[in-house]
């Protein structure tokens, strides 16, 4: 560790002293609790988004193969449906992404922050906000896409179903 210390420059001197202490360490690891519980959230809930979205490109697969082996078969009804959640889940799974990846770089400015004298606040408050407002875009996809799942393709939907 001497010999590290020696031949390192004064910056890199400075920054191991200032990380070298628990106390420093751990209040970096308690301010980074949080946004990588999010970020374990995110996760799980893109995880429920990529089944849905890959069972619906699946369906819509097999319809585009059963319509081109019986053409006179009616799908259309049910293939602009499933084209129109798709668009939809791929929009909240790409706002949910961009929602994860901002809470790693907010995580990761938490981490320098602790090592830095220069304050950071605003910006890590701005990464913030802005993963919410991201990750709150998704969920509203996400929320549309089985809102229209739910009515289901407009061939299936009757007087009763309308109730």
């Amino acid at each position: 560790m001497d010999l590290l210390l020696v031949s390192a420059p004064q910056a890199a001197r400075d920054l191991l002293e200032q990380t070298a202490s628990t106390p420093r360490v751990l209040q970096m690891l308690q301010f980074s609790l949080a946004p990588a519980f999010l970020l374990v959230a995110i996760g799980s809930i893109m995880n429920v988004m990529m089944a849905r979205l890959t069972w619906v490109a699946n369906r819509i697969e097999r319809l585009e193969q059963r319509f081109e082996d019986r053409p006179e078969e009616p799908c259309a009804d049910e293939l602009g449906w499933l084209e129109k959640r798709r668009g939809i889940a791929q929009r909240a799974v790409m706002f949910s992404t961009a929602a994860a990846g901002l809470i790693s770089v907010l995580i990761a400015a938490l981490f320098v922050s602790a090592s830095i004298t220069i304050r950071i606040g605003i910006p890590i408050a701005i990464l913030w906000v802005a993963t919410m407002a991201l990750l709150i875009t998704g969920l509203s996809f996400f929320f549309r896409e089985t809102w229209i799942a739910a009515k289901g393709p407009a061939s299936r939907v009757g007087p009763i179903r309308n109730r």
